[in-house]
Parts: C-alpha cells; structure tokens; sequence
C-alpha cells in the first residue's frame, strides 16, 4: 500500500463503482492526464493489481491523400469511361486524361470488368459498372472523416477492402485504422488492497529539493519511500553496428599480420578499373549492365601519359611481354571515362603504379558497385577485401595458404576448397569457396597477376592478388541468412549480433 504512486490510487479507486471499465474512459472517470495512463496501467499491470479480462478493436475508414484527389477529380476509370460513351476514342488521347502512372491500371480494371473493349489502339465503351458508382460514392460519403466501418454496408466494406492502402502499398485510396480499447478489472489483490485505500490522496515527494528544504514546505508532504527490492532500468550501452564491427576487426587483424593499407577513390577512372588490368576495352563487363558510368562529368582529368601509353602498348600488341595482346587500336579518351567502382582490384593497380614498397604486402577493404537485382544473397554494393603480396619468394602455394587463412579467420570456415578460375588479369586464377550451413560458397578469386599487369606498372617481380566478398564473410561470422540484414535498424536484432563478433 505505501508503494502505490498517487496516480495509482486515484485509477484504482475508479473501481469502488465500477466492476470492469474501459481503457478510454479511464482519464475522465480518474481525472488522470491521458497521455499518463499507459504508464500508470503499466504499474498496475506490473503489481498485479489489474488485469485486461477483454478487448475491443474498432476499425475506422479514411481516405489517403490519392484517395482525396480521386474524390474531387473523379476516379479514373469513370473519367475514362466518360470520355468514350459517346464514341471511341486512342489510347493516346485517353492518356492525357490520367496520369500516366495510374492509367495502364485503369485501363485493366476497365477490361477485367468488361467496361471497354480495345480495337486498333481504340477503347470502345460497353457498359458502366455498378461497382465503379459505388466506389466513387463511398469517396463522397467519407469526404474528410474518418467512417466507422461498422455503419458500412458489406458491398461497401469489400471494396474499401480492395482499395485501400496496405503497407509497401502508395497506391490505395483508403486507409483502414484499427484502434484497441483494453477492458480492465481488478486481480483478487486489488479488490482486497481496494478496501485499503484512503478517501483522500495525500500529496507526496520522491525528492527532497533546495526550494522545498529552504522554505521548509517539505514538511507538509509524504515522503514516498524506496523499494530497493525493485531492479533498476536496464541500461543499455552504445555499440558499433555489428557489420562495422565486422570490418573494423578484419582490418586490425590483417595490420597485425603486417599488411598495410591501400586506398582508392569510389569514383574511379575505366583505366585503373579495368584498362590497367588487361582488360579489353570490349569487354563485355564494361557494358551498362555491369558497371554504373557516372553521368556528369563524363571524364576525368589528363592521367599520366607515359603509363597510358605503356598500358595501351600492352593491349595492342603486349609491348615486350612476350604477349600477342588483344590486337586492338586502345582508345584514350575511354580509358578517363568515370565509372563507380567495380572490383577492388583497382585500388591494387593504383598501388603498383605507386613504386610500392618491395618486399611488401598491402590490402583495402574497398566498396564497389555492380548493377545486380536485390535479393537475399545479391546488392548492388558490396564490400571486396583486396590484397597483394609482391616479393620474388611468393608463388601459388603461398597464396592458397593466405586464402585458407582468410577464410578460417573472417568467414569462421575451416572446410575449403580452390577451383580453377579465370580472370583476364591473373594467371594461373583460382576461386576460393567455402562450406558454410553445409552449403559450398563462393567467396571471391584470386590469382598471380600476369606480366601484362605488373610491367606496364613498373613491377618486375611475383605479385599475388586476391579479392573476396567481405559481405558474405560477414554473413557467415555473423549467422544471418539475408545479406540485407547487414545493414538492419533493428537495435535487438544488431545487440544479439554484436555479441557474436
């Protein structure tokens, strides 16, 4: 009883004349604030002093902002059908009646409820269904209100039904609300701690303040005391977004083993994306369905003409490589064409062509862009961890051990296998995959890159290369399924993932 806030006496003595009241009513019978109510049940409910022994859900109508202008201005089928009752009439002059996202639309209804028919890119008028009067009826009788559903004939419920905006859906023209009313009673405690309280609720204080210390008003008030048995409020820390964490730990461990780190812009040059990577400017991954080309400006600044020209011997003939080339005339003015980042491999080009460190070792954890249809497995930017080793000690067994050493530490794996690739810039090429969830995954490629890469670059010497997909590394470290997951706002889901890095 000494525990009870005053808020809570004044809800709990509402029922020394009621045996079950409604949630809504409370406020006023209480005379509490509405907006502290649900905190107040949320006390009671928590002492068990209250319980919900039933619960009303009432359903309003109203219309969208679409639905508005189709009240006003007409639905479009009926101003569609108005147009041709006196004569057929082209598609294209019907289309200037209704906004063009809405009227392919509008011509299906039409057909499916065998208003029109079409002939010769002509619509032809058949008839004037009922179905299309009621529905701009019921956007007359909702107007600006909302509409109990209740007062709607079931005819009328069915096409609200239908049209009305559902959630992913900006087309509805009604919106259909749904509002809970709890019906509350008092648990046997409360009845038997209703007997208990007092007519009037005295005035109390959780804290002592200056004011009320200074003019000594303390002493006309209760003290509310403490219950130290009570668990205080979870506190809950900030933490880095579990992906970020993700990356962040890569990083620290492949600078630990000595790798430094490369960097490279988003917006990239076709030359170091692909030029300085022997791959032929007609190359079908340059196409617009691989690489996004940024729009304006078209081309960047004059690149350094002696490795252009030395790039551009390699694709003609393979300048003194020992290599035939591709035997093309290599086009300069698309070799500064600005694209997004495709493969981090262009960041490992600009590297070479830095006069590196030799022996030395280097990785970027680079974002890069492809066009690719979202699903639970594919977006249209990832993230590549890319590296190169350059020494005259290195050859492919070196590589396939740095490989398995990645996949164990950064997709957690210890099940792996090399399978012969291809890739137009490294010879001889391997894809590593992984076993994760008893299923064989790619995780990217990797290769030695060829003479036609290094010597134009001013590099004499073994280089391995690799690029792996750090997003489904991510995925496997992190035990999700949906790579969209990645990038979730959910803060429960992100702490259950965060504990697990």
């Amino acid at each position: 009883m000494e525990h009870l806030h005053p808020l809570e006496v004044k809800v709990l003595r509402v029922f020394r004349q009621h045996h079950q009241i409604v949630e809504s009513k409370i406020p006023a019978l209480s005379g509490i604030d509405p907006k502290q109510l649900p905190k107040v049940i949320s006390w009671l409910l928590t002492k068990n002093l209250l319980e919900v022994t039933a619960e009303n859900i009432t359903r309003k109508v109203r219309l969208t902002e679409l639905g508005k202008q189709f009240r006003d201005t007409g639905i479009p089928e009926l101003r569609i059908l108005d147009a041709v009752k006196k004569g057929a009439r082209p598609l294209s002059e019907l289309r200037k009646l209704v906004n063009n996202d809405l009227f392919g639309k509008a011509i299906g209804r039409l057909k499916q409820l065998g208003a029109i028919t079409i002939t010769e890119n002509k619509v032809h008028f058949v008839k004037l269904p009922d179905e299309l009067t009621t529905l701009q009826n019921i956007l007359t009788k909702i107007g600006d209100t909302t509409y109990p559903w209740d007062e709607l004939s079931p005819l009328e419920q069915a096409l609200i039904t239908q049209y009305s905006r559902k959630r992913g859906k900006q087309r509805g023209i009604f919106r259909i609300d749904e509002y809970r009313d709890r019906i509350f009673s008092l648990t046997p405690t409360g009845k038997q701690l209703l007997t208990q309280l007092p007519e009037e609720v005295s005035k109390e204080i959780s804290q002592l303040t200056p004011d009320l210390l200074r003019d000594g008003s303390w002493r006309t008030y209760k003290l509310r005391p403490y219950n130290l048995m009570l668990p205080p409020k979870p506190i809950v820390v900030g933490h880095r977004h579990p992906y970020s964490l993700f990356l962040s730990k890569v990083r620290q461990k492949l600078l630990a083993m000595g790798f430094e780190e490369m960097k490279g812009p988003l917006v990239e040059y076709e030359f170091w994306n692909m030029d300085a990577l022997y791959m032929p400017q007609f190359h079908p991954a340059r196409q617009i369905h691989d690489v996004y080309f940024v729009k304006s400006p078209k081309y960047g600044k004059p690149l350094s003409l002696h490795i252009l020209e030395r790039v551009a011997a390699v694709h003609r003939n393979g300048a003194d490589t020992g290599s035939k080339g591709w035997r093309y005339e290599f086009d300069y003015q698309r070799a500064h064409r600005l694209i997004l980042r495709s493969q981090g491999t262009a960041v490992s080009a600009r590297t070479l062509a830095s006069n590196p460190h030799i022996p030395g070792k280097y990785f970027a954890i680079a974002r890069c862009f492809r066009y690719d249809k979202i699903d639970a497995s594919h977006l249209p930017d990832f993230y590549q961890i890319e590296g190169i080793v350059i020494s005259p000690h290195v050859n492919l067994r070196t590589l396939l051990g740095l490989l398995k050493l990645f996949a164990e530490e950064f997709a957690r794996t210890t099940e792996v296998e090399f399978r012969p690739g291809y890739f137009p810039f490294t010879e001889p090429s391997v894809e590593l995959h992984a076993k994760i969830d008893n299923k064989w995954v790619e995780l990217g490629g990797a290769g030695i890159f060829r003479k036609e890469v290094t010597h134009p670059l001013g590099v004499e010497l073994p280089v391995l290369a690799w690029g792996l997909g750090l997003d489904r590394m991510a995925m496997s470290a992190l035990e999700i399924k949906d790579i969209r997951l990645l990038f979730s706002r959910d803060l429960n889901f992100l702490r259950q993932r965060t504990k697990r890095l």
